[in-house]
């Protein structure tokens, strides 16, 4: 038996605001609260799955991948707790990097250039260092 995904999904938009859960406001709040602390790869992987589940063209079970990996980005339950020394983000971009790889030619490499380009904005010229191309 085939499972087929209901007709309409819905995107979380700035009203879902549930603890541990994917939000637009959610995810705005934490890159803003810790840009510098979480540093340039884990931004770079949460910008490419943000511009990818807001881009028209992202099938609907890549949306699910992505606020799935997005909501453990901001969830303030963690395998690692984030503000542990040195290893606190490794979880969260391991997440999002499977997410990533799940999703193959849907992460566009103008999606890939948009989340750069997000990355220095927020950190400066020194965020390319260590963003993934």
């Amino acid at each position: 038996m085939k499972h087929t995904a209901p007709a309409t999904m819905p995107i979380p938009n700035d009203s879902d605001s549930q603890p541990g859960r994917y939000s637009r406001a959610g995810f705005w709040r934490k890159v803003k609260r810790g840009a510098r602390t979480v540093g340039a790869l884990p931004l770079d992987a949460a910008f490419t799955l943000y511009l990818t589940l807001r881009a028209p063209e992202t099938p609907r079970w890549c949306k699910t991948v992505i606020i799935g990996a997005l909501g453990y980005f901001i969830s303030f339950v963690d395998a690692i707790p984030d503000l542990t020394p040195i290893l606190g983000y490794t979880d969260d971009l391991s997440v999002m990097l499977a997410a990533i790889a799940t999703l193959g030619t849907h992460v566009t490499p103008e999606i890939r250039e948009q989340a750069k380009q997000h990355v220095d904005s927020l950190l400066g010229s020194d965020a390319d260092k260590g963003a993934s191309q």
